[in-house]
């Protein structure tokens, strides 16, 4: 009887002291850090702790002696750890979006579903917009978060005022026509955008999600997005 158990008591037993380890590198980050830790998890390289906080990956051994910041590569497979970690860590679940609060605009079957956040006076975005527009068969979710500038935020209410808001975003986006409404309707959406953004530590615009819940940060080429969106269905 006591063989049979004693397998169990030592894996329970490791698990607790692992458990416990965690802990206290938690606490000892959040106090080095001074921001709330996600998640701490044995990276499996050197005896480092991964640790995920205010959206960002940093490693630190036990004693927290050193926290080294930057890509984990693996040196067999020589694979950025740490990007693929990121791609878990930071993906949501599409569902939990708030999809009325964003721009829809269906394409073809709109069977492949993409959301984007982005700023109306972000460089990086009405270059996304432009490629955007090649995409058939797809839905896009576009949040308005201005995050640049007090003109963001302007411009996003207008657009979200506007009687058709995929037209003045598109309008404004991709042909330079800036929008010229009315700013004083209901704009609590926008207000609920920057304040899910921040939830989601988004930090910079566009930042895109996928279907399987993947954040993508910044405009990345449309053969790229096509990959992506053939992928997360």
């Amino acid at each position: 009887m006591l063989n049979k158990l004693l397998p169990t008591v030592l894996v329970m037993t490791f698990c607790l002291n692992v458990a416990a380890d965690e802990a206290e590198v938690r606490k000892m980050m959040e106090s080095k850090l001074g921001a709330k830790v996600e998640s701490v998890t044995k990276s499996g390289f050197m005896g480092l702790y991964e640790v995920f906080a205010d959206g960002n990956i940093v490693y630190t051994d036990e004693k927290g002696t050193a926290i080294i910041v930057g890509p984990l590569i693996d040196g067999k497979t020589m694979k950025n750890v740490t990007e693929e970690r990121m791609k878990k860590l930071s993906a949501i679940k599409f569902s939990d979006l708030p999809l009325d609060r964003a721009i829809k605009q269906v394409r073809g079957d709109g069977k492949r579903t993409l959301a984007t956040f982005e700023d109306p006076n972000c460089g990086y975005c009405k270059r996304l917009a432009k490629e955007l527009l090649k995409l058939d068969n797809v839905t896009v979710y576009t949040f308005l978060l201005p995050i640049l500038s007090e003109d963001s935020v302007r411009k996003s209410k207008q657009i979200w005022c506007s009687a058709d808001r995929a037209k003045a975003w598109n309008d404004w986006m991709v042909d330079g026509k800036a929008p010229a409404g009315r700013e004083d309707c209901d704009t609590t959406a926008v207000t609920k955008n920057q304040e899910f953004g921040r939830k989601l530590n988004i930090t910079g615009t566009p930042t895109m999600f996928f279907a399987d819940g993947e954040r993508v940060p910044g405009a990345i080429p449309l053969a790229r997005i096509e990959q992506k969106l053939s992928q997360a269905k």
